[in-house]
């Protein structure tokens, strides 16, 4: 893998902010290979601690004479059902759904990360160039060496991809992710905290446990938005888990779990489940009529605030 250079194709790193995709970015300073974008996909429902960490990693690649972190979103443009959204919680509360993993779908992966950061890429002229001389832009994956994540590239099913080269150096460097973390710390780098939605599906008890008030609060309203619709299944986490194999048992409905474990008092999770699903109602009601309404961010930001 060469840097950066001129007709040379164009190198792309989609940037989580988690251990792998930092190590990396460690791993080219390390060895002089500049990419020319590095890009960050915001799902608008990142935990502080990631966002927390970006102007952290900021610093350390424009002290290397790197580019900056680009965020970049999926914008939506075709709307089902009103009024407009613009985050992935937006669209499942419009929408009146969960996120995908919920529903045992693969991820979110593909809509709300890696479609914006195509989108921003096609936009530069340098990529429309790289494309007419008949180039594939090289885009670099944070898998580490572990099984796991070479499982994960085996059946990523993007060599057939006529835009894009998708390049692993974990792998080939073959960095685990214990490595990884043991680079980044070398880099004189915080370790990154997991990257992930603070609704996931895919969140363990303990990350739960972990998250403020007007998060779980967020997380209630979800799942009582989307419940006259979920079917099969009780919430976020599917179904019941029993703890076997080392895990910890738990309901398949995270507001269950919050009642259960009491990080929010029974009347408000009763509140949060009756009230805003119907305010939520009346508002998609008064926008039909064109009546104004509070953007989704004022509507999240007064109802999570607590009573």
């Amino acid at each position: 893998m060469t840097s950066h250079g001129v007709d040379r194709a164009p190198l792309a790193v989609a940037y989580g902010a988690g251990v792998d995709s930092t190590a990396l970015l460690v791993g080219f300073v390390r060895r002089g290979i500049r990419p020319a974008y590095i890009l960050f996909a915001d799902t608008g429902g990142e935990k502080e601690e990631t966002l927390a960490f970006l102007p952290v990693m900021e610093a350390y690649l424009r002290q290397a004479g790197f580019p900056g972190i680009t965020v970049v979103r999926y914008v939506p443009r075709d709307f089902k059902h009103w009024p407009p959204y613009h985050t992935l919680e937006e669209n499942c509360l419009t929408n009146r759904t969960l996120p995908s993993l919920a529903f045992g779908f693969k991820s979110c992966s593909q809509k709300w990360k890696i479609a914006p950061q195509q989108s921003y890429l096609k936009q530069q002229d340098e990529i429309q160039a790289c494309w007419q001389r008949g180039q594939h832009v090289v885009k670099c994956i944070g898998f580490d060496a572990d099984p796991g994540d070479v499982r994960r590239r085996t059946h990523a099913g993007d060599a057939q991809d006529r835009h894009y080269e998708y390049r692993y150096p974990l792998i080939d460097w073959g960095w685990t992710r214990a490595r990884c973390q043991e680079e980044i710390a070398k880099a004189g780098l915080p370790i990154p905290p997991k990257r992930s939605c603070v609704f996931c599906p895919a969140a363990k008890p303990s990350e739960i446990r972990a998250l403020p008030p007007d998060t779980l609060r967020r997380i209630v309203i979800l799942e009582a938005r989307a419940a006259p619709r979920l079917g099969k299944i009780q919430g976020l986490w599917r179904t019941r888990a029993k703890g076997t194999r080392g895990g910890e048992a738990r309901p398949g409905s995270m507001t269950a779990f919050i009642r259960q474990e009491r990080l929010l008092p029974d009347d408000e999770i009763d509140y949060l489940c009756a009230v805003v699903p119907q305010e939520i109602v009346r508002n998609q009601e008064r926008f039909a009529h064109h009546q104004p309404i509070p953007s989704w961010e004022e509507f999240l930001r007064r109802v999570t605030e607590g009573r």
